[in-house]
């Protein structure tokens, strides 16, 4: 009778270890499926009403309620210069709406740099800073780098002509036919009557307006009537600063300019000559002329 209770007994704890061990199997499958699901699922992400274009806008467009809509985006992602609500986007109402400053395409998000202020145009005025001035620069095909200047692009200015007048020479001791940069990092802000940047193929402008302070507006009106200016394109991501920059036709050629020195003149000297018999004497006298 102890024996077959003895059996039991080891039966019975050998069903309830297996048991314990499907169990732990069971749970720790379980666990690992659940952080699997957690792992795939999207993490929440916070988001925000903006407004935007609700088809394809031109530069010059109107922006009326029925271009705009409000869709989430999210919020650490945000552009700078969005707006949240219509009071924001058109503070006056529809009676005094917004210009489209620059192209923006279906979905994109509206922001105050693509866009005038309320009622006004999208002129160049709107495109002038705080005492900036836009002036007005001719180029042909070789001056206006092929014709691949596009609004918003910023150039550096070289003037070329000739330093006349004997002897006159510039800060680098340049003479006759010159070329020197005179301006670095100007703003175009339109090609030819083209402002809002929409140009998609080169071709070759006549004239492009800068923008520029008042003092570089007197420099470079002198340069453009004395001689003749370039354009040279600086790259979009170029912060360097230009040296000074001068070069004219010695300095190209490796011309150098050999200096002679002027002998001092020579002391005059004055003697005479008088002859004693068979020996001649020589006498020293002050010159008189």
């Amino acid at each position: 009778m102890r024996l077959v209770f003895g059996l039991v007994l080891v039966l019975g704890l050998g069903l309830a270890g297996f048991a314990v061990y499907m169990a732990k199997n069971y749970i720790q499958g379980y666990q690992a499926q659940l952080a699997l699901e957690r792992s795939q699922r999207e993490p929440a992400i916070e988001t925000v009403d903006v407004y935007v274009a609700e088809r394809s806008l031109a530069y010059g467009e109107t922006l009326l309620k029925a271009d705009v809509r409000l869709t989430a985006f999210p919020k650490n992602s945000l552009p700078e210069g969005v707006y949240k609500t219509y009071e924001e986007l058109f503070p006056e109402g529809e009676d005094e709406p917004r210009t489209v400053l620059r192209t923006m395409e279906k979905n994109e998000a509206v922001l105050a740099v693509k866009v005038t202020n309320p009622g006004e145009d999208a002129g160049l005025t709107s495109q002038l800073s705080r005492g900036m001035r836009a002036f007005a620069i001719k180029v042909d095909v070789s001056s206006g780098v092929s014709g691949f200047l596009r609004p918003g692009d910023y150039v550096d200015v070289y003037w070329t002509g000739k330093i006349g007048g004997e002897g006159v020479r510039t800060e680098g001791n340049s003479t006759g036919d010159v070329t020197k940069l005179i301006d670095t990092g100007i703003k175009l802000i339109a090609v030819d009557q083209i402002s809002g940047g929409e140009r998609t193929q080169a071709s070759i402008a006549r004239t492009v307006t800068v923008a520029v302070r008042p003092q570089q507006v007197a420099a470079l009106a002198q340069a453009q009537a004395t001689g003749r200016l370039a354009l040279s394109l600086v790259g979009a991501m170029d912060d360097t600063i230009a040296e000074v920059i001068e070069v004219d036709q010695r300095s190209l050629l490796g011309i150098t300019e050999d200096i002679v020195a002027e002998k001092a003149p020579e002391k005059e000297v004055c003697s005479v000559r008088t002859r004693r018999g068979a020996e001649l004497v020589v006498s020293m006298i002050p010159c008189t002329n």
